[in-house]
């Protein structure tokens, strides 16, 4: 009996603390709790309703000019077989 209660007390003590902000979600938060999906918001609302979007807070995605580049931008689903040659280790 006694030995039970020891090992009771050790396996509470290595349980996560429920308090602990990583174990917390929608179900166990109060009614209002909304956690996210780790996105920025890209605007605010107004009294009204409404919403208006920053235009700052937007994500601006920089991409460079690939006219002449010779590598197409998606990976066959068919890929076709290829001859390699094997070279000897060592030899350059």
């Amino acid at each position: 009996m006694p030995l039970g209660l020891i090992l009771g007390i050790g396996r509470s003590m290595r349980r996560k603390r429920t308090s602990s902000l990583n174990i917390l979600s929608s179900k166990r938060a109060p009614r209002d709790y909304y956690k996210g999906k780790n996105c920025k918001p890209t605007g605010f609302h107004t009294r009204k309703g409404g919403y208006v979007v920053v235009e700052e807070k937007l994500p601006n995605y920089v991409v460079p000019d690939l006219t002449d580049f010779k590598l197409k931008p998606y990976v066959s689903q068919c890929p076709r077989e290829m001859k390699t040659t094997t070279t000897p280790e060592g030899a350059t």
